[in-house]
Formats: structure tokens, sequence, C-alpha cells
């Protein structure tokens, strides 16, 4: 039978803070170029002309129907080639990463715009409010409340995928894990650390999320 000993972890906790930094820091930056991904997207989607329409919808639905994985490796790998730029890991998983978020919540901002009442842009126009005033003023902070949770939860998933940029060597958590574990050669005890500190960092943020479904469902 196996025996477990998670006693040597220990002297591995400076290599797992130091992946739990860059996990956390990836995760910031995705999550804040993403919403700016999906912001304008989702905006281009809504717009009356038709290029900027059929261009964020290319976008969208190139990076929400191709694995995230194949996205990472393609821009580590072949963007360079076809640019003749050289690309780090850390650039082309952020790039990546941030791109396919931002296909997600595109389409989580436009559901939340297009769910306000048409009424709100006719009663803005009569103010004299232009189109981009009244999306700024009235319509978004309307729709965002709405979108909250919903961006949450794409925002934790941002999270989980940030463990798949261990496989272009990108120091995150669960690189630092795969670190230890060929060190130690205890994969099971390494590998269960790792996922107990996943849990503890998403659990608390998904019962936010929950809370907060509640909390609008009351409201409406």
């Amino acid at each position: 039978m196996y025996q477990w000993d998670f006693s040597f972890l220990w002297s591995y906790r400076w290599l797992f803070f130091q992946g739990l930094g860059v996990t956390v820091g990836f995760t910031v930056a995705i999550v804040v170029l993403g919403l700016v991904a999906g912001l304008v997207s989702a905006l281009a989607n809504l717009s009356r002309f038709g290029l900027p329409r059929w261009l964020a919808l290319s976008y969208i639905e190139v990076f929400r129907c191709t694995p995230v994985l194949v996205q990472l490796v393609w821009f580590y790998y072949a963007l360079p080639v076809l640019s003749g730029i050289e690309i780090s890991a850390v650039s082309a998983s952020i790039l990546a990463l941030s791109l396919y978020g931002g296909s997600f919540y595109s389409e989580i901002i436009r559901g939340g715009i297009v769910s306000i009442d048409p009424g709100q842009n006719e009663a803005a126009a009569a103010l004299g409010m232009t189109p981009g005033q009244a999306m700024r003023r009235i319509i978004l902070p309307q729709a965002l409340k709405r979108m909250v949770p919903a961006l949450m939860n794409q925002s934790i998933i941002q999270f989980k995928n940030t463990s798949l940029v261990s496989v272009l060597a990108v120091p995150d958590l669960l690189y630092q894990g795969q670190v230890a574990a060929h060190d130690s050669y205890r994969p099971l005890e390494v590998y269960s650390a790792v996922a107990v500190a996943y849990f503890v960092l998403l659990f608390p943020l998904t019962a936010i999320v929950r809370q907060g479904e509640k909390k609008l469902a009351t409201s409406d």
C-alpha cells in the first residue's frame, strides 16, 4: 500500500509561492485584457456597420470554437513564423488566454446590453444624447449589474486556464509542482497539494458568485 508523506513539501514552499505569484499575476493580466477585448468586440458586434460586425463575429467564433491549448501552442510556435517576430512563452500565453477569454466576455457583455429595454435608448435620444453617450451613461451601467455574475464565472474559468501555460514552461503553480514532483519522486503528494491550493483560492470566489446571483435574482 502506498505510504503518503506530505512532510517534504515544506522544503518546496518557496517554489510553490513563486508559482502561485505567477498564476495570480497571469490571471489579473488575462482578465483585464480579456475584458477590454470583450467590450470592444461586443460593441463592434452590435454596430450597425457590416465590417465591424463581421470582424467581431469572426474573432469570437474562431476563439470560442478552437481549444485553448491549441491556441497557446499556435501563438507560441506558429505566430512567430508567420509574423517574423519572436515572442516569449509569457507573451504568447497572455495573448492567447486574453483573446480566448475575450471571446466569451464579448458574448456576456453583448447579452447584457441587448437585455436592456430598447426604450432606454429612445429616451436617451429624446434627451439629445448621442448613441455613444447613451451607451456609456445609461445602457452599460444597467447592463453591468446583470453581467457581473457571468463575468465573474468566466474569470474563474480564466484562473483555471492559467494552468495550461505550464506546457510552454511558464513557471506557474502547476509547472512548479511538476518540478517538485520530478525532484522528489512524490507526484501524488505534490499534485494533491497543487489541487488543494487551487481549491482554496477558487472556492471563496465561487461562493461570492453564487451570492451575487441570488441577490440579482431577488432584485429582479
